[in-house]
């Protein structure tokens, strides 16, 4: 091991899908044939190592837990020239992981397999149990992490573990990048620092990544699993108002915290229009087969008048916040910070409002639009951290889609697969921008709550864990052949 201190879906593909959509759901045991069990306690032991190495900017260090997954690849017989833990000489515990399976054709372009191991904050005293803690109850694997991102994190190093247990010589390079800092990349993010400093780390043909989940209704059942191509602009805007303050036994109408306050109240009740794009009209087109309740409106996204799309879009995003997120820009306030002293009228009053902004839409055009709503001139409106790049979906091409295809049926040989565009943001979009097409594929299916992902307790079903092991290893050795 080193230390290195350094607009188009295709109509046909859409009407496949929106077709498999009418499929009956699934909710029973896969397959005996298709579930690999002998593995389970190695890799559980995998995943509990990697969830309970602390990760968060504030105390962890993904450098630790990149040199606890390259041992296991080393264990697994990886020469040493093959795995590597990057860190930048600045940060030095921001380390990433990057290993290779090599294949037998020099020509073949790689695939990536990416993860973050970074996570989310967790404090102990908020949580019912130990965040860092591997707890398994009910069903359910509860820790930070469990989901987001280090079940696909370990997915992938087991993968490769497994593929050299059979002695799997792929058609192409296999890499693995597990990288740092994509919830805090305004800090530091891993994946723009290899591009950077290491990119043959990640030049591939295609990649895989986080982004889509499984669907499941309330009652455990299979609704669709997804394929993500695209993504939403992560952008954080500051507001901030100042005032000459005083005497609190002496108030004044022109208070800066009253101020902020009724500005973000019409913030609140602003709706950005509704703009779908084509993999979002190809995602509902395909989820009407799956949801009777709503089909109607879900099909009028893709095919109905203006007016008809307008309305059916409204009583969509009233139905799923979800729904919502994909079908126009968000803005949210997320974060205030008011005052100086509880005796003193306040001089300062600052709010963070978090933005997530449909593909095409330029930052700049959402801070006016921001002004124009907020309506009033005396609270500054700037755009906080870096713009992160954009670019157009990658293709949803029958050489992606098909093998992903093959690998579901196998498990879930009912459950409709649909297009996805991402209302977050993942490391995707550098990826994406850099050349290089990432896909959201995780076969993880995930409650319609999202499983406390960024919250508290979060949880996955254990189920849905080793179903997805499964199903990713089978889809990786489709595409390696």
């Amino acid at each position: 091991m080193t230390r290195i201190n350094d607009r188009r879906w295709s109509s046909g593909l859409a009407g496949a899908l929106a077709a498999a959509a009418g499929l009956a759901l699934l909710s029973g045991a896969p397959s005996a044939a298709a579930q690999e069990t002998s593995g389970r306690p190695a890799f559980r032991d995998l995943y509990r190592e990697l969830i309970e190495t602390n990760t968060t900017l504030s105390e962890g260090s993904c450098t630790l837990a990149a040199e606890r997954m390259a041992a296991r690849l080393l264990a697994a017989g990886y020469p040493v020239e093959d795995v590597r833990v990057l860190v930048p000489a600045e940060r030095p515990k921001d380390g990433n992981l990057a290993a290779v399976l090599r294949g037998s054709d020099p020509t073949a372009e790689p695939l990536l397999l990416l993860a973050h191991i970074d996570v989310v904050e967790a404090r102990r005293e908020d949580w019912v149990r130990d965040p860092f803690t591997l707890v398994e109850e009910d069903g359910y694997f509860y820790a930070r992490g469990a989901q987001d991102d280090k079940a696909q994190a370990a997915i992938w190093v087991d993968t490769l573990i497994r593929l050299k247990g059979e002695d799997f010589t792929p058609r192409r390079d296999i890499k693995i990048a597990l990288t740092c800092g994509e919830e805090t990349s305004d800090t530091f993010n891993g994946v723009s620092w290899l591009l950077a400093h290491h990119r043959d780390a990640l030049a591939a043909g295609f990649a895989l990544n986080e982004g889509a989940r499984g669907r499941l209704d309330t009652a455990g059942n299979r609704v669709a699993l997804e394929i993500q191509a695209g993504e939403k602009i992560y952008q954080d805007y500051r507001l901030e108002i100042t005032n000459p303050g005083g005497h609190s036994s002496r108030p004044v109408p022109d208070n800066a915290i009253y101020r902020l306050s009724n500005a973000l109240t019409r913030l609140g009740g602003h709706t950005f229009p509704t703009e779908p794009n084509a993999t979002v009209e190809a995602y509902f087109a395909a989820l009407a087969g799956t949801n009777p309740v709503h089909a109607a409106d879900m099909r009028a996204i893709g095919s109905g008048t203006p007016a008809q799309m307008q309305a059916a879009a409204m009583r969509l995003s009233a139905a799923d916040p979800a729904w919502n997120a994909v079908l126009r820009t968000t803005c949210v306030a997320t974060m205030v910070d008011a005052g100086h002293a509880p005796n003193a009228l306040p001089q300062r009053a600052v709010a963070n409002v978090n933005c997530r902004i449909l593909p095409g839409q330029d930052p700049q055009a959402i801070r006016s639009e921001l002004d124009r709503v907020l309506a009033d001139p005396g609270i500054a409106v700037t755009i906080a951290g870096n713009i992160d790049p954009t670019s157009p979906p990658p293709p949803l091409s029958p050489e992606i889609v098909e093998p992903i295809r093959a690998a579901a049926a196998d498990l879930w040989p009912d459950v409709p697969i649909v297009p996805s565009m991402s209302p977050g943001a993942t490391d995707g979009r550098f990826t994406n921008a850099a050349g290089i097409p990432t896909y959201g594929v995780t076969g993880l299916f995930a409650d319609p709550d999202g499983g406390g992902v960024h919250g508290l307790n979060e949880r996955i079903r254990v189920r849905s864990l080793y179903e997805g092991r499964d199903f990713l290893f089978a889809l990786v050795r489709a595409y390696a052949r």
